[in-house]
């Protein structure tokens, strides 16, 4: 860089500037960070519904009246009895009760049967359950039937437990925790946190091989600025957006109620998973010139490296969860420090590479 030269004047801050500044010209990503947004924005509220598909089983019935027949309906009564969303009525007649599931008087129609166990010279208890299909109300019927199985499967065998050859193994003790606490903090925030460092990769792909696609980048090097400088420009400017991104949807989650702990750490993870994809991106436009096979690449090794992720020690999603609700261990410390050392030697080997590319053949 000239002597005389401000440091705002710096090619490859011109270039960052310029990639930014297009972006809201981009209406895919525009409409992707709106969705981001809204969910950051308002999450609060979506919690409760986002909670409600991923456990459908935190979200309150209501009254889910249930008929029962067959042989084992004493059984059957005994564990509904104890679900208070459950309210079962006995038919002595199967076919009663078949014409009262019929006729929506009942929400579930239940038939349980002894039957011969084959492991064993005891009966078992089957049961076989009919619900209505296609509404979210079948949903939620289907959550308290299985409520209801279960309290009869855990009935069952605390009866049976002295025809055990051995004592079962005890299960551990319940605890009282709120799947909406569950659900933001190990898929809302590392979902949010995430999506900015993959979104900014797939840009960067999209702006070094437009500029290859459009002849403009012979343009930026007449400035004369080399291809390295173009490379590092393009490279800040996406990996930059994404922290930036991910602190405007903590200070959103943090105004909504839902409090982050660690955000510098937090921050910092962001921010080294964001050069690692960026820097796959830009290697990958340098290298295939074209924007639709590089896409497509970009996008099946993203998958595979953060599928592969799951024989790590920790799992980004469980370091970013574990940061945030501020139980962090020294493994979670490992995998941020870890990943900024990973994004230091990916960025210098990328680098390496795109200085020993020959520009005038682009």
């Amino acid at each position: 860089m000239s002597e005389d030269r401000p440091w705002y004047r710096d090619p490859r801050l011109v270039v960052a500037r310029r990639d930014v500044a297009s972006l809201s010209r981009e209406k895919t990503i525009v409409l992707a960070l709106l969705i981001q947004l809204f969910v950051a924005a308002f999450s609060s509220f979506l919690v409760v519904g986002l909670t409600s598909l991923y456990d459908p089983g935190s979200v309150s019935t209501g009254e889910v009246e249930m008929a029962v027949t067959g042989e084992a309906h004493d059984a059957l009564l005994d564990a509904a009895r104890e679900q208070e969303g459950s309210n079962v009525v006995h038919y002595e007649n199967p076919n009663e009760a078949k014409l009262a599931f019929q006729e929506g008087r009942v929400d579930a129609l239940l038939q349980a049967e002894y039957v011969d166990s084959a492991a064993s010279d005891g009966r078992r208890v089957a049961v076989t359950a009919r619900v209505p299909e296609g509404s979210i109300r079948s949903t939620l019927i289907v959550v308290e039937v299985r409520r209801v199985l279960n309290t009869l499967e855990r009935q069952v065998r605390t009866e049976r437990a002295d025809s055990l050859d051995a004592p079962p193994v005890p299960l551990p003790s319940e605890v009282a925790a709120s799947p909406y606490f569950g659900f933001t903090y190990t898929v809302l925030i590392p979902l949010l946190l995430f999506l900015p460092p993959f979104i900014s990769g797939s840009v960067a792909v999209d702006t070094v091989t437009e500029e290859m696609e459009r002849g403009t980048l012979e343009l930026l090097r007449v400035a004369p600025v080399s291809l390295v400088d173009i490379v590092d420009g393009k490279a800040l400017g996406m990996v930059l957006i994404a922290p930036l991104q991910a602190l405007l949807w903590v200070a959103l989650l943090t105004a909504n109620g839902i409090p982050v702990s660690n955000v510098s750490l937090l921050l910092l993870f962001v921010t080294a998973i964001a050069v690692v994809v960026v820097t796959l991106g830009v290697t990958l436009g340098v290298s295939m010139q074209r924007r639709r096979p590089a896409q497509l690449l970009y996008s099946v090794l993203t998958l595979v490296v953060f599928g592969a992720a799951v024989v790590l020690p920790e799992h980004p999603t469980t370091t970013v969860a574990k940061l945030a609700v501020d139980s962090p261990t020294l493994l979670t410390y490992g995998h941020v420090f870890g990943s900024v050392a990973l994004a230091v030697a990916a960025y210098a080997v990328a680098r390496r590479y795109v200085a020993g590319v020959n520009a005038d053949a682009l």
